[in-house]
């Protein structure tokens, strides 16, 4: 059983708005005003010190603000950075966690038509917001992204697109291998939308009246959620079209190719984002080798890749599933700051001192 943590978060939780103008617009008709939670580290009203930045990007159903919630055998976010630091694994940082909730359910932090224009309202708008309020040093090498499943996959992509925004990145369970993720799930929403005579809207506007959502219901919605952000269609309900005929579910290549574009283990392939990840200062990505989204297929291509490309990151699997891994946390927060929390001079010996690691790891 999980030991439970019964002490009160030592830091202090303060909450930003960003009005932005990224997300206006959107065809989802979510509200463009985000609430961001920052942690602040227990001595940051005296110590007069700067910090480095820490971006916690949610997963798939939910949200930053959700993490500072307090869990049962478990511990909240910040109670898992109180003790990493009280253990001496890692050195205090502002802590921000965005509200990326959207009513589709979730959010892969990519700019998107339908879903809203994610990447720029990270990098753009939120993070300019944050450094005029607090004191958190500028510049990617004090900056780390991470997450888990959908939150995840955002840290990965971030890091092949977007290096000179992040320093180090760190993904768990991040979603990657399209076929195998999301293939299997295109028939089931259709099955899903029969029920609604094939229409998207009349699907999700009877999701919005419902008491609750079944399991099969979610999986549907979580597929329609990533057509929106991989391939969205300006004349499509919601921006929403599967990459697939409506009767035989037989692929539609076109769209389909459009989906691939987003895979991580095939946007690696582009040199940009090979140029990317080699001047990231820590790269780090795990999932569990009975992942049951079948995640930990694409991770290992994504693995194998890295070390062909000679790519400095570490990569660990354990034998657990894609739910309930948190304490993974443990694994991955001490080497972000290894990357980016030490003094500027000191950063190229943290960094150049890295190897090739891939992997089983226990957890």
């Amino acid at each position: 059983m999980p030991q439970h943590n019964f002490e009160r978060p030592r830091g202090t939780v303060v909450e930003i708005e960003v009005d932005s103008q990224a997300l206006c617009g959107n065809m989802i008709g979510d509200p463009h005003r985000r609430r961001v939670a920052v942690y602040l580290p227990e001595d940051y009203e005296n110590s007069g010190s700067d910090y480095p930045l820490f971006v916690a990007l949610a997963g798939f159903t939910g949200s930053g603000l959700k993490m500072l919630a307090w869990q049962s055998f478990g511990e909240s976010l910040p109670q898992r950075i109180d003790r990493l630091v009280a253990e001496k694994k890692m050195g205090p940082a502002v802590f921000a966690l965005p509200d990326g909730f959207t009513s589709l359910g979730g959010n892969q932090y990519i700019d998107s038509l339908a879903v809203g224009q994610w990447e720029k309202f990270l990098i753009d708008e939120m993070i300019p917001q944050l450094e005029s309020k607090f004191r958190i040093r500028v510049g990617r090498e004090h900056r780390a992204l991470f997450g888990k499943s959908s939150g995840g996959y955002g840290a990965l992509v971030h890091g092949m697109r977007h290096a000179e925004t992040w320093g180090a990145v760190a993904s768990h369970s991040g979603d990657a291998g399209f076929e195998h993720l999301y293939l299997p799930e295109f028939p089931k929403a259709l099955d899903a939308l029969a029920a609604h005579g094939g229409d998207i809207r009349s699907f999700v506007d009877a999701l919005r009246k419902a008491n609750k959502i079944r399991g099969d219901q979610f999986h549907a919605l979580m597929t329609f959620a990533m057509a929106a952000t991989y391939a969205p269609e300006k004349t499509a309900p919601l921006g929403i079209e599967l990459p697939v005929d409506p009767h035989t579910c037989e692929l539609d290549e076109g769209r389909w190719r459009r989906w691939l574009k987003h895979d991580p283990v095939r946007i690696v392939d582009e040199v940009d984002a090979r140029e990317n990840l080699t001047s990231l200062r820590g790269l780090y990505f795990d999932c569990g080798s009975r992942d049951q989204y079948f995640i930990h297929y694409g991770n290992r291509a994504l693995a194998r890749k890295l070390v062909a490309a000679g790519i400095v990151h570490t990569y660990e699997e354990f034998p657990d599933n894609h739910s309930g891994v948190n304490y993974r946390l443990d694994r991955s927060l001490p080497f972000l700051f290894r990357a980016v929390g030490s003094c500027p001079s000191s950063l190229a010996s943290v960094t150049h001192g890295a190897m090739n690691r891939s992997r089983a790891t226990r957890p």
